[in-house]
């Protein structure tokens, strides 16, 4: 029951640790390369009287080690897809990196523990690399290292430089117009590169393939491109016309989440920024959850599981909680309904011989660890949809008060 779920900084802050544990339980949360950085550039601030590091310790301790998958970078997708690759906008995790495989005739994706899970775990112990504290002080620079004056001049260009409009949907609507249109195609196609941020080194090469398609609309050139320019011209339509600060410097950063929309089924953020502008991007089949409903909605479910006996809780969540609750109105089950439609079905006991041993699964599971890694040149799958994934995680046995693996469960590491 994959519920991928991209959230921003806000929302994990505003958990009690144990809430914290049902979001990474029943949602696969998608950590966005932003959080990672908004919560290493706090060791740069200094809030009040608490120190930076127990503030970035306190974010750590809430991080979903057990499902959370950082998802790629959108600069390091958009340059993939000008150069002819796929970018899926489908609702799942990109993931860069990964050993492709294969476990007989099945096809595999190996990854090893990702980079910012592991910083994480050092960042709960207060451990920090030299390298991340001056990368810390430099990330805010990078992001706003937007090239404004080539932006300005292609605007004029194009006609925009005086553009107003009247509310948020009809800035939405003319950045939607724009990588639809099929007019002044050369300046457009410098606007995109511009906002996308490319490299000069890749130039020749994107606009070499792209005039071999008579320089078609971005939307149909480099369809992830299209949404990642999208939601920057909207943005700047958005300020432009005074709709959107200009002087609050974080909605620079809580715009920046909204490139990372088409790999999820659901946003959850308590930004009033994201409540206002995300809904205008998403999917029919997506939806927005403001924050405090759903730190709520796993409060109930924190509550709920607190009744069991100490002896039920010792054998980890999955054992007692494989889905939320069937039974009662709770908020996370209704997400569920609207987004999981036969999870009520898939959660009622099935019959003995249609479930899988213990011993069969781990046989299975050390089967495919076993999967042997393969050139580049022999892979023959798609590497986005392979047959199995493989991903290392560590995963605390025991965080805050519950047990996400089994109390007596050996050589795990804490």
């Amino acid at each position: 029951m994959s519920l991928i779920t991209l959230f921003d900084k806000s929302f994990l802050q505003s958990l009690s640790v144990d809430e914290s544990v049902w979001f990474d339980h029943f949602f696969d949360p998608n950590v966005c390369p932003y959080f990672f950085v908004e919560t290493l550039a706090d060791l740069e601030k200094q809030t009040g009287s608490r120190d930076p590091e127990e503030e970035v310790r306190i974010i750590a301790d809430k991080f979903p080690d057990k499902e959370g998958i950082p998802n790629a970078y959108h600069k390091a997708l958009c340059l993939n897809e000008l150069m002819g690759g796929t970018v899926r906008q489908t609702g799942q995790i990109m993931v860069s990196g990964g050993t492709p495989a294969k476990s007989g005739p099945k096809s595999v994706m190996a990854f090893d523990e990702f980079p910012e899970s592991e910083a994480f775990s050092r960042w709960r112990e207060k451990k920090f690399q030299d390298l991340e504290r001056e990368y810390a002080a430099r990330w805010r620079t990078a992001l706003n290292n937007v090239d404004l004056e080539g932006i300005a001049n292609s605007f004029q260009k194009l006609g925009l430089s005086e553009t107003k409009c009247k509310n948020l949907d009809e800035a939405r609507r003319m950045a939607g117009d724009f990588v639809i249109s099929d007019q002044q195609r050369s300046d457009r196609t410098q606007l995109a590169l511009v906002i996308l941020g490319i490299d000069q080194q890749y130039h020749y090469s994107i606009l070499t393939r792209w005039s071999t398609l008579s320089y078609r609309p971005i939307a149909s050139f480099a369809p992830y491109c299209a949404h990642v320019v999208e939601v920057e011209l909207f943005f700047q339509f958005a300020v432009q016309s005074g709709l959107i600060s200009a002087e609050r410097a974080s909605n620079r950063v809580d715009i920046a989440y909204l490139f990372y929309l088409p790999f999820c089924r659901i946003f959850a953020s308590s930004d009033r920024l994201h409540q206002r502008c995300a809904p205008l991007f998403l999917r029919p089949d997506q939806e927005f959850v403001w924050g405090p409903d759903l730190k709520r909605g796993l409060r109930e479910l924190n509550e709920h599981y607190e009744e069991l006996p100490s002896d039920v809780k010792a054998k980890g969540i999955s054992s007692f909680a494989a889905q939320p609750p069937t039974e009662g109105d709770y908020f996370v089950s209704k997400v569920y309904d609207r987004h999981v439609p036969a999870w009520r079905a898939r959660a009622r006991p099935k019959k003995k011989a249609n479930q899988m041993s213990e011993s069969e699964l781990l046989a299975k599971l050390e089967k495919l660890k076993r999967a042997q890694p393969i050139s580049h040149d022999e892979i023959d799958f798609d590497v986005q949809a392979p047959d199995a994934t493989t991903l290392q995680h560590q995963v605390r046995q025991k965080k805050g008060s519950w047990y996400q693996l089994p109390k007596d469960l050996k050589n795990t590491d804490q």
